[in-house]
């Protein structure tokens, strides 16, 4: 018997002894990456944080593979998700405003989701406070009563800038204003606009600008290294090839911002933020992470 007649038959026994397997590979099983989301419904500022996370991920297809988001539909406030992270429990991903302490117990992916949008304040106020804020000056500023989330990092940054803040629930921050527990709420530029169209009482001062360098980042568990990889992979071409920038002021949270808030007719108080860390200070010198806004910040970090 040939060589060649004898490789056939033996293949031929294989493949009736199923000893060999005809069906295509398995597919490789999706990257799923959890979230959280209000169970009161996506809001336009969430919606931007998640749009730019499946804008990473697309983005680093081609070097991490698939993958599939899941919204984990649960109200919880900020410090709850980010424990959640850290213990490793229902979500795999939460953005947030950066601190030495969070990036102590987090893995942060330092690319600054807004641009450092988040340092630059402007006010709200009670109608009925117009006139007190429009003759007021720096002094007098830091002489009043701010409101910020109890688990934000504003709190003890304006804080250490000898500000005046009272804390409390995000949820509960214009129902304090209304009621006086506080004169003055600080809010990120991209912020107050939803709050003013819903609340007749409450208005923007024009007086001060508030800025200090505070960006916001995406955080995952320390062990999970290989998440955070990719969402900087593909953050970083995304950064390159326009497509960040793209989202960032096309979005509707940021469209016309600039335009009302009225920058130019602002008192400037620049502050230092003590709890930013090195690595974080570090990237103020790469210029395409920021919002172009004068003045240029100095940061202070330990």
């Amino acid at each position: 018997m040939t060589r060649s007649l004898i490789r056939i038959l033996t293949i031929a026994i294989l493949f009736i002894c199923g000893g060999v397997n005809t069906t295509a590979a398995p597919a490789q099983p999706k990257n799923i990456i959890h979230y959280n989301a209000s169970i009161q419904g996506t809001d336009p500022k969430q919606a931007y944080f998640i749009s730019l996370l499946d804008l990473a991920l697309e983005k680093s297809r081609d070097r991490y593979g698939d993958y599939q988001t899941n919204a984990v539909m649960i109200e919880m406030p900020q410090g709850r998700a980010l424990k959640m992270v850290a213990e490793n429990k229902m979500i795999d991903v939460v953005w947030s405003m950066t601190s030495i302490e969070r990036e102590a117990q987090l893995q942060a992916v330092y690319i600054p989701l807004l641009k450092g949008l988040m340092g630059y304040r402007i006010g709200l106020i009670r109608k009925s406070d117009r006139a007190k804020f429009a003759k007021m000056d720096v002094n007098s500023i830091k002489q009043t009563l701010m409101g910020q989330g109890a688990d934000w990092p504003d709190v003890d940054i304006l804080s250490s800038n000898g500000f005046n803040v009272i804390a409390g629930g995000d949820q509960q921050l214009i129902a304090m204003l209304l009621k006086g527990r506080f004169d003055y709420y600080p809010r990120a530029m991209h912020e107050p606009w939803r709050d003013l169209a819903r609340y007749p009482d409450i208005i923007l001062d024009t007086r001060f600008l508030l800025i200090y360098p505070a960006p916001i980042y995406f955080f995952v568990n320390k062990e999970n290294t290989l998440l955070a990889e990719r969402i900087e992979y593909g953050l970083r071409k995304s950064i390159v090839d326009g497509s960040f920038d793209d989202l960032f002021y096309h979005h509707p949270i940021t469209q016309d911002m600039l335009k009302k808030s009225l920058l130019d007719q602002r008192t400037e108080i620049v502050l230092n933020n003590p709890y930013l860390s090195k690595k974080s200070a570090s990237l103020l010198n790469e210029p395409q992470l920021w919002i172009t806004l004068k003045p240029q910040i100095t940061p202070s970090y330990q």
